[in-house]
């Protein structure tokens, strides 16, 4: 993939992109070290992880399907869109697909910049997107049965 403002392609860590829908588990030192410069003084990451409880509800396991191609080309877009706005240095994005157990990681965004507040905003304002816009889906299995939940639940 490429960066739409600067025609660059985007760095990949082992041959994969900074914005990515797989079925691995994810890493939170693979992001840092991706997004991270010798310029910058912060990188915030969010983690997302499976919960035992939702609603008052025993969670036993989370299930997330993708499109792939167009989940991975919105997370390009927010993170473009957030190292405009909060001058990044770099951000990157990976949902994971498929049965996750409570405690896996669903979800990991990291951005670096110069300063944290700049890198904490980007990573809250990216989260709230890519929960919005992306399309991801989540089903939920409870103790006593399952359901799907929407668009943008990751």
């Amino acid at each position: 993939m490429t960066d739409p403002l600067s025609g660059q392609p985007h760095r990949l860590i082992e041959g994969r992109s900074l914005f990515e829908v797989t079925d691995r588990p994810l890493s939170v030192d693979d992001l840092v070290n991706a997004v991270l410069t010798g310029g910058d003084g912060a990188v915030v990451t969010f983690v997302g992880t499976v919960r035992d409880n939702n609603d008052g509800r025993s969670v036993v396991a989370l299930e997330y399907e993708a499109y792939a191609g167009m989940a991975e080309a919105e997370m390009e877009r927010i993170g473009v869109e957030m190292i405009s706005k909060h001058s990044l240095h770099n951000i990157a994005m990976r949902h994971r697909t498929g049965k996750l157990a409570v405690g896996e990681i669903s979800v990991i965004i990291a951005a670096s910049s110069p300063h944290r507040a700049e890198a904490f905003a980007a990573c809250s304002e990216a989260l709230d997107m890519l929960k919005a816009t992306v399309p991801v889906w989540k089903k939920e299995y409870f103790e006593d049965g399952e359901v799907w939940v929407g668009q943008g639940a990751g």
